[in-house]
This record gives structure tokens, sequence and C-alpha cells, in this order.
């Protein structure tokens, strides 16, 4: 299955400041963003999108009927969102680097509970029988389907970076296929 990752385009917040879940809008005309977008982008195909304005906003721009998933929503920060990194306790943020996959900020969710999501999602994608779709996104998001992708450690799809209005184009190969590859 072919994806078309985007990430949204820049949100209206300050610098250094943590967010994730909290729904911001954007910090420029989303129609600009979506003309830069569009050319690079084939016709036609499903878009999903999250329900996050910031998302929500392109999608719509973008496509005539997009479908919003909350599972393509960014990681949930709780406590955290919306408060400046630099003060967020230290031993937190020790314990989140200690084990990224597990540690859960204070009411918001880990690593491993975005990435469970997000292969949730995508399996039922796979099962609707899709060749190709579109995903207006959050970089933690594109960061699990693109470290899936390329079979990629959790620690080194992690540490991706992408841009706003990123597009990242991902092939997911087929669970089904590489199984039945695997036993002959």
């Amino acid at each position: 299955m072919q994806l078309y990752l985007i990430r949204h385009p820049a949100p209206q917040v300050a610098a250094g400041v943590c967010y994730g879940r909290t729904d911001l809008a954007l910090a420029e005309d989303v129609a600009a963003a979506a003309a830069r977008i569009a050319v690079q982008l084939p016709p036609q195909l499903p878009l999903y999108t999250s329900p996050l304005q910031r998302c929500a906003q392109l999608a719509q721009a973008l496509h005539a009927a997009p479908q919003s998933d909350a599972r393509l929503q960014e990681m949930h920060f709780g406590a955290w969102e919306m408060s400046p990194w630099e003060r967020i306790q230290r031993a937190a943020l020790d314990g989140w680097a200690a084990d990224p996959l597990g540690y859960r900020p204070p009411q918001g969710e880990s690593v491993g509970e975005l990435q469970r999501r997000v292969h949730d999602f995508l399996a039922d994608v796979r099962r609707q029988g899709l060749e190709s779709a579109v995903l207006v996104t959050h970089a933690g998001v594109m960061k699990v389907i693109v470290g899936q992708a390329q079979g990629l450690p959790a620690r080194r799809w992690m540490a991706l970076s992408f841009d706003y209005e990123s597009v990242v184009r991902v092939t997911l190969a087929d669970p089904d296929a590489a199984a039945a590859g695997g036993r002959a």
C-alpha cells in the first residue's frame, strides 16, 4: 500500500511549547499551503485526516470528502500540553528518555500507545483493500508509519524529523504477503 503522509502547516503556538493533542489554529492561510502540497499528490486518492483543526482544515482544502479518524491525532502529552518544555520537570523528561515507548506523561499517552493506535488505523485501511491513500496528520504519526515502512528500530524512528507541510511517500508491505513469503 502506497501512502502519502502530509504534516500539517505550522500552528499558532510559541516556540518551545509542548503541544500534541491541543487543537491549535494554523499560523497561515490554509489555501496557500494546500496549493503547495496539492501538486505533489496524485489526483483522486482517498484522504484521511486527524480531526485536529491544523490537519482538518488542510484536508478540506485538498479533498472534497476527507475522512476524519481520531487515531491520526498527535500524541497526547496530558499535563505537559501547552507547557514550555523548559518548565517540565527534568526528572519527568529523564523518565521519558529512559523508557520512551512505555513512559506516559501525567494524564497523557505513551509513544507505545500512539504506535498501537496508528497500527490499528493502518490495519483498518488495509482491510479496505486500498492501493494508495493520503494522510494529513502529525509528526508523531508520521514517525510511526515511516518507521514501520522502513523496518526501523524504535530509537531510530522516534528520532525522525518532518518539516511542516512535508509530503512523504512510503510503501507499506502487505503483512500477509510477507508472511507467506517467509514460509516458502
